[in-house]
């Protein structure tokens, strides 16, 4: 009795696992990718398996068959990172990571939620448009509608992206052409750029590159109109395609105007006054200093 009260303390001091059930399994760790879930054919990504305790090593799976396995660099490390580089189509599908347990017997745990990779540039682009026309405010109701290409048949399935986000804003299947997907009740925190892609339901997953970008701004109604308007500038609305470079384009006419205009005052100024000193040096009523004649 005293011996197993000293391993539990040992276990949970030294150690720091705390939630390991007396019998049966680990609790599950999760996985995540970086950068995304969604990824052009020929990048790279890392998934990461953490566990909520120390463990031996990892296990990487793919639709349930092993891939990797990982260990630790040393017994208090509680996550695993699997490189993938040049991605290919016959990479995109569900994986799950397990861990073993230091303790107690190198015990398998509950397998991680699946993660669905989808390695994108196999089908034709889609297009991309807003239902909404003109400012978004906040509360409002936005749809945005992905079009899959005419040449591709059978059903699939859409997915709606948001740029800085490493999993799919929303995923719908469809049989038909279009799909709609809604953002309800948006606010500020929706605005971004979005984009969409289709894919097979099924494996091998053949995935659309991804539409071109559409970037979203939501007004918030109750902000006085100048301020609103600094906050949000009024070109980013639902209905502007972004194109690269677009942006970048309008800041430098905009920075080579004010540069002009203020070349164009200095000339001015130093006319005025480069003609006022030269005055003064030819005025007859200029009086002559000491010792002049």
């Amino acid at each position: 009795m005293i011996s197993r009260l000293l391993s539990l303390l040992c276990l949970r001091l030294c150690v720091g696992q705390t939630d390991i059930p007396e019998n049966g399994s680990p609790p599950k760790p999760s996985l995540s990718a970086w950068p995304s879930t969604v990824l052009p054919t020929k990048s790279h990504v890392i998934m990461q398996c953490k566990s909520p305790t120390p463990s031996k090593y990892f296990i990487l799976k793919k639709e349930g068959f092993a891939l990797n396995s990982v260990k630790p660099y040393n017994l208090t490390e509680e996550t695993a990172d699997f490189h993938f580089t040049d991605l290919r189509q016959n990479d995109g599908g569900h994986y799950t990571c397990e861990y073993y347990s230091k303790w107690p017997h190198d015990t398998p745990s509950h397998p991680s939620n699946a993660l669905f990779l989808l390695v994108t540039g196999y089908l034709p682009q889609p297009s991309f448009q807003a239902h909404h026309r003109g400012t978004v405010t906040a509360g409002s109701k936005v749809t945005l509608q992905c079009q899959k290409a005419g040449s591709v048949l059978g059903p699939v399935k859409f997915a709606l992206l948001k740029v800085g986000h490493s999993t799919p804003v929303q995923t719908r299947s469809s049989t038909g052409m279009v799909s709609d997907f809604s953002l309800q009740n948006v606010t500020a925190r929706d605005s971004g750029e979005y984009s969409c892609v289709y894919y097979q339901a099924k494996a091998p997953y053949r995935a659309s590159g991804p539409s071109n970008l559409l970037e979203i701004s939501v007004i918030d109604d109750h902000l006085p109109q100048d301020l609103a308007a600094s906050t949000f500038p009024p070109q980013l609305t639902a209905t502007s395609p972004k194109t690269p470079g677009t942006m970048t384009e309008g800041y430098t006419v905009d920075n080579l105007i004010r540069v002009g205009v203020a070349a164009a005052i200095l000339l001015i100024v130093g006319g005025f006054l480069v003609e006022a000193w030269h005055s003064e040096r030819l005025s007859p009523n200029k009086p002559c200093a000491p010792g002049e004649k």
